[in-house]
């Protein structure tokens, strides 16, 4: 894995419009950030990434139907009691889940190692998919790359494809919330691949929908509301005033239910307890378990330079502190997560690049790996304005 920089597109920002991506600037400052490609080989592509996200996502759907059938499991997970039952029904029932991406500490030799599994509400995906892909055509034909180069990008006909076969007679709605120009963004690049798909699609704000007769959800024209794919934490969902709703399973939620135990952090301790010393993971403990007057904890971080605490539902970052071995604080990220359940995690330094520290995030779509997308920020701590850096495959 090499970084290269390579110059700018003079006419990015035409080409950034032109694409309806409004959001590769971020307050001012660089979100999308083509100075610089990463460069793989096929063979690194295939064998050291690729292969073990197809591994690692069969083991966390383990999880799932382990932790269905537990009930200790789901406190552990601190999902409320009151949809295990429904949770389990929705795996049972197989509800179809589109998609999601792993994030993986990799320098580019050795294994990859799991940092987090973000399968519910994942962002980037525009810039992964699509954006990505049109920078690597221009770039080849530009002589900024070489002319055969490629690229680890199945996502979008992926996608689609998967769209094709959730396809009913009813619309497919696509929800977010109205604060997020990034969220908009996604739904509507995943709404536009669902029409490709030949569905009939809809959108409508979270904040906007309505509760009809019969605890049905409807639109702002009082539509009935059948499939939806929200861009929306499950977990916000079971907490809001309408969330017992979901028992009723009135509509079919995209992600659906079952996704609560895999955009836990608490997959990460559950992993680790039943692959234990699995070379994709790192050691991964509940709060309750973390001591380090214990020795077989000690031991499994005798390799690493400190340990991680992030709460159970944090994302981009939110309230995860980064801790050495002398239990310092190395650095730590703000946010609305602090009363959350923690678990603690081995610390896996990013490779470093320059001032940047670099995350790779590996895609699944209708669980098979289909790209990467990689993010690069100052800190340790990756968050939702962390760069977006392009990739290609070369050699």
């Amino acid at each position: 894995m090499l970084r290269r920089k390579l110059p700018v597109r003079p006419n990015l920002d035409e080409q950034a419009k032109l694409h309806g991506f409004d959001f590769h600037i971020i307050d001012d400052e660089i979100y999308w950030d083509e100075s610089r490609a990463y460069c793989f080989t096929l063979r690194q592509i295939e064998e050291q990434i690729e292969k073990p996200t197809a591994e690692l996502h069969q083991m966390c759907l383990d999880i799932v139907d382990r932790a269905v059938r537990s009930e200790k499991m789901m406190e552990q997970l601190a999902i409320p009691p009151l949809y295990w039952d429904v949770i389990a029904k929705s795996w049972h029932q197989k509800d179809p889940s589109l998609y999601g991406r792993m994030d993986f500490a990799w320098t580019g030799t050795g294994s990859v190692k799991l940092l987090e599994y973000n399968a519910d509400t994942p962002t980037s995906l525009y810039e992964s998919a699509y954006f990505q892909w049109t920078w690597l055509e221009d770039a080849k034909r530009q002589g900024l790359i070489p002319g055969d180069a490629d690229q680890f990008n199945s996502i979008q006909e992926k996608l689609i494809a998967r769209f094709g076969e959730l396809a009913s007679a009813n619309p497919f709605y696509f929800c977010c919330c109205k604060d997020s120009e990034e969220d908009r963004g996604t739904v509507l690049y995943l709404e536009d691949c669902a029409r490709q798909a030949g569905l009939d699609t809809r959108f409508t704000y979270m904040e906007d929908l309505g509760l009809g007769i019969g605890g049905v959800l409807t639109d702002l024209e009082d539509n009935v509301i059948r499939h939806a794919f929200k861009l929306y934490p499950l977990e916000w969902m079971m907490r809001d005033e309408n969330g017992p709703l979901l028992r009723r399973r009135h509509e079919q939620w995209v992600e659906p239910l079952w996704k609560s135990v895999l955009s836990n952090k608490g997959l990460l301790p559950l992993l680790w307890q039943q692959f234990p010393n699995h070379p994709n993971l790192l050691p991964s403990w509940f709060s309750e378990d973390f001591s380090r007057n214990n020795p077989a904890i000690e031991e499994c971080l005798q390799s690493s330079r400190g340990y991680v605490r992030k709460p159970l539902f944090s994302r981009e970052g939110g309230n995860v502190i980064v801790y050495d071995m002398a239990d310092k604080i190395i650095v730590e990220e703000g946010g609305d997560y602090a009363d959350e359940p923690m678990i603690y995690q081995a610390f896996q330094a990013l490779p470093r690049f320059g001032n940047s520290y670099t995350l790779l995030g590996s895609w699944i779509v209708d669980d098979e790996p289909a790209g990467i997308g990689i993010r690069e920020d100052i800190s340790l701590i990756t968050k939702d304005t962390s760069r977006f850096v392009p990739h290609y495959i070369s050699g």
